[in-house]
């Protein structure tokens, strides 16, 4: 993914942001010192295709979620190298080549497609990351109202339901865990020989 674009890719794997809420991003809503972002607006469309501005899809969605060092340190690096004038609050993080909003059409086009054809993940759309956000959430077992907040949420068993997918791995370590407890030492064959053996003996 280009540069300039790949802090977007992590907002939606890392915090689960959606595409409308990373497009709508401005540079006020970044708290580097306390290393969090907050949620506030969101960029759709109108009848005509043009980017519109407004509040985010319902109350749940307006929030203010904590954000590892590792991405501080990489949307602090894009602020940089874009030479955004950090003091205007309310200058766009990211925006399309000419400076303006971006529209995911276009976007998409332009950037995601070729990228993931690129990283051989062909039909996966941006969304897909805020669905893995989920995954990994259940995955590290957070806590149900904490994932819930992050991923801005009105109804929890949206977070469950919809986009916390099945992973194998943690269905595997739920098995080996329960079999550790009721099956401690499950015996094998050669044990069972052994005890047939005793017990004749022992008649």
């Amino acid at each position: 993914m280009p540069r300039r674009y790949r802090p977007m890719a992590y907002l939606g794997a890392i915090i689960g942001l959606r595409f409308s809420e990373v497009a709508g991003l401005r540079l006020g809503r970044l708290d580097f010192s306390e290393r969090s972002i907050s949620v506030l607006e969101t960029i759709t469309r109108d009848a005509q295709g043009s980017p519109v501005f407004g509040p985010p899809k319902s109350t749940a969605s307006r929030r203010t979620v904590a954000l590892p060092a590792t991405l501080v340190e990489l949307l602090a690096e894009h602020v940089r190298e874009q030479h955004l004038d950090v003091g205007d609050p309310d200058a766009l993080v990211f925006t399309a080549p000419n400076g303006g909003p971006i529209r995911y059409a276009n976007w998409r086009n332009r950037v995601w497609v070729p990228t993931c054809e690129a990283a051989g993940l062909q039909g996966i759309g941006f969304h897909s990351l805020r669905r893995a956000s989920a995954t990994a959430l259940v995955h590290a077992r957070v806590d149900l109202k904490t994932a819930q907040t992050r991923l801005g949420h009105s109804d929890p068993r949206l977070t469950l339901s919809i986009y916390a997918q099945a992973v194998a791995e943690a269905d595997r370590s739920a098995a080996d865990v329960l079999g550790a407890h009721f099956l401690p030492q499950l015996p094998t064959t050669a044990d069972w020989i052994a005890h047939e053996s005793r017990t004749r003996d022992d008649d």
